[in-house]
């Protein structure tokens, strides 16, 4: 199993429409074949020093293996996904762990 964990820092600018373009468009995600499963969220209002809650989103997609995260990597989905969304990126962090 490999979890692929994105973090996204959206600009400050991002209007709320844009926002629940950007989770829609995170959902088509999962069709990927490769995809075993996928959770989008958002910070958890939890308040402890070692939490950071100053991201947008969260997106949380597990494989079976490194093969299958190397097809979505190149997916007509996930390339489009960051076509059309990259823009809206300030930053991102990610966590790839087997």
């Amino acid at each position: 199993m490999l979890s692929h964990h994105v973090l996204f820092w959206l600009k400050a600018d991002t209007t709320e429409e844009q926002k629940i373009a950007f989770r829609k468009s995170l959902e088509t995600l999962k069709d990927v074949e490769t995809v075993k499963g996928l959770y989008i969220g958002t910070p958890a209002p939890i308040e402890r020093a070692v939490v950071d809650t100053t991201y947008t989103f969260s997106l949380l997609i597990l494989f079976a293996d490194l093969a299958g995260h190397d097809v979505y990597q190149v997916h007509p989905l996930h390339k489009a996904f960051l076509e059309e969304f990259r823009v809206f990126f300030d930053k991102v962090v990610i966590y790839d762990a087997q």
